[in-house]
């Protein structure tokens, strides 16, 4: 069926990066420590803002180092499996993106993607790391709200690529970003409703 190589590259790398992406390290570390089901805490969540909920910060701080790399990981491999880069990248930041927030493992019910989009950045460069990191470092430490600190930072990336005039990647990250926005839609509402918990609280997430 397939007499063309060409094809084989990117789907290596849609492979790499979805299983990179998917794998959900916030209930591997919570269920390895004996910190419980992640699924039945707080918000549910499988991301580091619900397992700092467990109680163990520890573990909140491991989930969120490995789910950045799992991001940065997929972007920075990419790359050697062949195939244009620039373009491997891009393809490898979307599957990892996807597989975190949709991981069949889970039934499609993953996180919300904030840390793995953060990898992501940083696989993009200095820029866009520095750039996200100083977004979502700044207005949590302000605002205390993860979900705010999150979206602003998913918002800033699409806008530092237009700025650097690379159409693709404002592409890429335009769509993240909306997801991001989609994947906090519960979060969104509880702020209208100014019902929103800052970090440290015990719902939400």
């Amino acid at each position: 069926m397939f007499t063309d190589p060409a094809w084989l590259a990117p789907a290596l790398v849609l492979l790499l990066g979805y299983l990179l992406g998917s794998t959900p390290f916030g209930i591997l570390l919570t269920r390895a420590f004996g910190a419980g089901d992640l699924r039945q805490i707080g918000s549910g969540n499988i991301g580091a803002t619900n397992v700092l909920r467990t109680g163990r910060k520890g573990l909140a701080a491991a989930t969120l180092v490995l789910d950045l790399l799992k991001g940065f990981a997929a972007v920075t491999l990419a790359p050697l499996l062949g195939g244009d880069p620039e373009s491997q990248m891009r393809i490898a930041a979307a599957a990892a993106f996807i597989g975190h927030c949709y991981p069949i493992w889970l039934k499609l019910d993953g996180g919300k993607g904030v840390a793995t989009l953060g990898g992501i950045a940083f696989g993009f460069g200095w820029v866009f790391g520095g750039i996200y990191a100083v977004t979502w470092l700044g207005i949590l430490a302000i605002l205390r709200w993860s979900s705010v600190a999150g979206l602003c930072a998913a918002s800033a990336m699409p806008v530092v690529a237009l700025v650097r005039g690379e159409t693709f990647t404002f592409i890429l990250f335009l769509a993240l970003a909306l997801i991001v926005f989609w994947k906090h839609r519960s979060n969104i509402a509880r702020l209208i409703r100014g019902e929103e918990p800052k970090v440290g609280g015990a719902k939400g997430g």
